[in-house]
């Protein structure tokens, strides 16, 4: 019995006869001169048909060995790296977010350089001023030793001689200290920024003032020391914060200079201008001067018993701002009965600035902690009001422009002048360190003060590093502190499983096993057609 599938192959004129084997089960046998030369199951296309120009089986397992290989190979640079993303094409958005994490730690890691370096700078200059401060604490015991009166002029000119040589040696470290080829102590390292964090503008500002022994000392204001309207005069300063007064009469129009570490430049003043807008001038050129300005405004009235009704606001007596109305009976000038006008001034605080209270003299205190003006007008009502020895404002008696202070403040030597538009008082000056001399008692009494100051100011210059060195070390902690948990968060996204991997690689390593032998299998399947070759 012939089946459908049965064929006739027809080589060197010989016909070759399929017979049925075993039909039940769909096999099929060839053949030749008695003898089975080949046999095939009926479900075997392939070999039914004969073809072997295309060898699909060949060709399936190819393409399933290729994919098995590509997986493998994944595993294997995954477990050969620890990362699970190994280029763009890995996972396309993990390896976007991975490099972000990649380029702000880099960047914090740089930033924690960058800060050891910068404490590494700020220890090398307090420890080289910390030397200064050593060295003028021997000469003022010498001043001190040479102001006795048991010294002889020889005795004193001797001890002159060891003033000479210390102070030498102070300038030779304010000059001669360096870090990487910088001068940090002679007033040229101002200014400067240090790189404290992964992003731009995430800076610590430093400035080292002149510790030269001809800058230490000189022309000092006490603390103090008042600024005036209305007269004329300059004064120096070494850093000492001081008080340009505009409450004593107003400034008048005209020009306040100031020469500071960074250079010279001029603030322009009119006549009752608030302290705020005056100190907002001074802070617009500290880039030129090293000098910055805060600004307040106070005033103490002395208050009588009765009716207050009047106009509180900012500004100017010709151009009032913020104003609001105030009433209030005042039954004693004891803080109990002076509650009412200063809880009717506070429920208005929130527009105008100004906030009342009431000092241990039992006064009314109006201040304005922006430095903007306060002005009282429109009085009306039975009590008074009374700023020190001014004019008591009563009823109809007309109004009060208080104008406040500004405060000035450098860590290194500056200059004010105003001409007619400022003047000076409480001023107290003294010499340079560089200038001291011993060899008299006069001079030994002067020396004590000028060193006292020129060790004050390397005091507090030595406080303001190591502020900034306690800022530094902290924005290196917190540096390294974030570097680590963007490290942890990107090895979430990053980094592979490497018990899965491992799993996963034995997987496509038996897998690419069987590919090979199966290949193998599929190409031998074609070469048993040879067979039917005589």
């Amino acid at each position: 019995m012939r089946p459908a599938a049965t064929g006739m192959l027809k080589e060197r004129a010989k016909v070759w006869r399929w017979r049925a084997v075993n039909p039940g089960a769909g096999r099929f046998a060839c053949i030749r001169q008695g003898r089975r030369i080949m046999s095939i199951h009926r479900s075997n296309k392939m070999a039914i048909s004969g073809i072997i120009n295309t060898n699909v089986n060949a060709l399936n397992t190819l393409n399933a060995l290729g994919s098995t290989s590509s997986s493998l190979s994944t595993y294997i640079q995954q477990l050969s790296t620890g990362k699970q993303i190994n280029g763009p094409s890995d996972n396309p958005a993990g390896y976007a977010i991975a490099q972000r994490f990649q380029t702000q730690i880099n960047g914090l890691n740089q930033a924690v350089s960058n800060g050891n370096q910068a404490v590494s700078l700020v220890q090398t200059a307090t420890g080289a001023l910390q030397n200064e401060t050593n060295l003028l604490q021997q000469i003022r015991t010498i001043a001190v030793q040479s102001a006795n009166g048991s010294n002889t002029s020889s005795d004193r000119a001797s001890l002159q001689g060891v003033v000479s040589q210390l102070l030498a040696q102070v300038q030779t470290i304010a000059t001669q200290t360096q870090f990487n080829g910088q001068n940090i102590l002679d007033g040229s390292f101002s200014g400067q920024q240090f790189q404290v964090g992964a992003n731009a503008n995430q800076v610590i500002n430093v400035s080292i003032a002149n510790s030269q022994a001809n800058s230490i000392g000189v022309n000092t204001i006490g603390t103090s020391g008042t600024v005036y309207a209305g007269a004329s005069g300059s004064v120096t300063n070494n850093g000492s914060a001081y008080t340009i007064n505009t409450g004593a009469g107003g400034f008048t129009a005209g020009t306040v200079s100031i020469s500071g570490s960074a250079g010279a430049s001029g603030v322009a003043v009119t006549a009752d201008e608030s302290a705020s807008n005056i100190a907002a001038s001074f802070n617009a050129i500290t880039q030129q001067t090293g000098v910055s300005a805060t600004a307040n405004t106070s005033v103490a009235f002395t208050v009588t018993t009765g009716s207050f009704s009047f106009s509180l606001s900012n500004g100017t007596s010709g151009n009032p701002t913020n104003t609001v109305n105030i009433s209030a009976n005042v039954t004693s000038t004891d803080p109990t009965g002076l509650s009412g006008l200063v809880a009717s001034i506070n429920n208005s605080t929130a527009q105008t600035g100004i906030a009342a209270s009431v000092n241990s003299s039992n006064q009314l205190v109006l201040s304005q902690n922006q430095g903007q003006n306060i002005l009282v007008s429109g009085f009306g009502g039975s009590g008074t009001l009374q700023a020190g020895s001014a004019t008591a404002i009563s009823s109809g008696s007309g109004t009060a422009l208080v104008q406040g202070f500004v405060q000035l403040q450098s860590t290194q030597g500056y200059s004010l002048s105003g001409g007619t538009s400022i003047g000076l008082a409480n001023i107290s000056s003294l010499n340079a360190a560089s200038t001291v001399n011993v060899s008299t008692v006069q001079g030994s009494n002067q020396a004590i003060s000028i060193i006292d100051n020129a060790i004050n100011a390397l005091n507090q210059q030595g406080g303001a590093l190591g502020a900034i060195q306690n800022r530094i070390q902290a924005s290196v902690q917190n540096s390294q502190t974030t570097a680590t948990n963007l490290q942890a968060a990107q090895s979430v996204v990053q980094d592979a499983n490497i018990a899965q991997a491992t799993t996963q690689l034995s997987k496509y390593q038996i897998l690419q096993q069987a590919g090979i032998s199966t290949l193998a299998q599929a190409n031998s399947l074609q070469q048993s057609y040879l067979k039917l070759l005589p």
